[in-house]
């Protein structure tokens, strides 16, 4: 019965047995049902005989306060920098059992605490699951990501018009032609007689004419003089934005070697290709 053993621990006292490219998912964030963030992944268990990861340690701080457990690798999905459990529901790791970092954990016995917490009646019906052989397995296909450039337009105040109108207040001269009378006295001398005598009429006898004059009157009267409109343009330009972009490459020995994370071929005395293959059961 092959015992499981802390993926750290093997790297300490047997990194021949995992090679220098092995994949390592600690510290990486773990995602459960529908991409919900449930913690981060604190380490893996790997056989003791073959070096190959069949556990991944979750810490489900996000479902709960604290509780770290084991769950199948083969149930993982790793894009870049996270691991998603597209299956993995909180019932399920509620039932269960906490890792414990001190107790001996042994495949076989783990292989059947699996079944019985993803099959326990706590779990709802619909998430009820039987684990197959290869959930098993560590992941093996590796997504190559790159970054693309998003490019949004955001509308921003670029300038400000202000249109308003002040009082000026200015002395017009404007010529009016006034009319206006005069009194003209004429005087003829008459030689003629009448029965009048004087005094009949009165000591105090006038004559009165009015004299007309014009005299300016001046009002004032509002017109619109001026019409103003203000609207605005539209003029494009054209900007280049420059910025750094990464992608991922495959790198790929075809000779059978075994590669290190740089690209270079590791040399181990007595260990051939198919060595390498067999112990991580490929």
């Amino acid at each position: 019965m092959s015992q499981l053993i802390r993926l750290k621990d093997i790297q300490a006292t047997h990194r021949d047995l995992i090679g220098d490219d092995y994949y390592d998912p600690t510290h990486k964030t773990a995602y459960g049902v529908n991409e919900e963030k449930i913690g981060k992944i604190e380490g893996a268990l790997v056989e003791d005989t073959t070096g190959r990861i069949r556990y991944l340690i979750v810490d489900a701080g996000g479902w709960f306060s604290s509780k770290e457990v084991l769950v199948p690798a083969g149930l993982a999905r790793i894009v870049g920098d996270d691991v998603f459990f597209d299956s993995l529901t909180k019932s399920q790791v509620e039932a269960m059992e906490e890792y414990d970092h001190d107790y001996q954990y042994s495949y076989k016995e783990q292989y059947e605490k699996d079944r019985q917490a993803f099959t326990a009646d706590t779990v709802p019906a619909a998430e009820r699951m039987d684990i197959e052989d290869h959930a098993y397995d560590a992941p093996n296909t590796l997504e190559l990501l790159e970054e693309r450039l998003t490019v949004n337009k955001d509308r921003i105040v670029a300038g400000l018009v202000k249109v308003g109108k002040h009082v000026i207040t200015e002395e017009r001269n404007v010529d009016v032609e006034l009319e206006e009378e005069h009194a003209n006295i004429q005087r003829t001398n008459v030689d003629r007689p009448t029965d009048r005598r004087i005094g009949d009429g009165g000591v105090d006898d006038t004559v009165e004419v009015q004299l007309e004059a014009e005299r300016a009157r001046v009002g004032k009267e509002t017109y619109v003089s001026e019409e103003v409109s203000v609207g605005k343009t539209a003029e494009r330009h054209t900007e280049t934005i420059v910025e750094t972009i990464q992608r991922e490459e495959l790198d790929v020995d075809r000779d059978g070697n075994v590669v290190d994370r740089e690209g270079n071929i590791v040399d181990h005395d007595g260990i051939t290709a198919e060595d390498v293959r067999r112990a991580r059961g490929m």
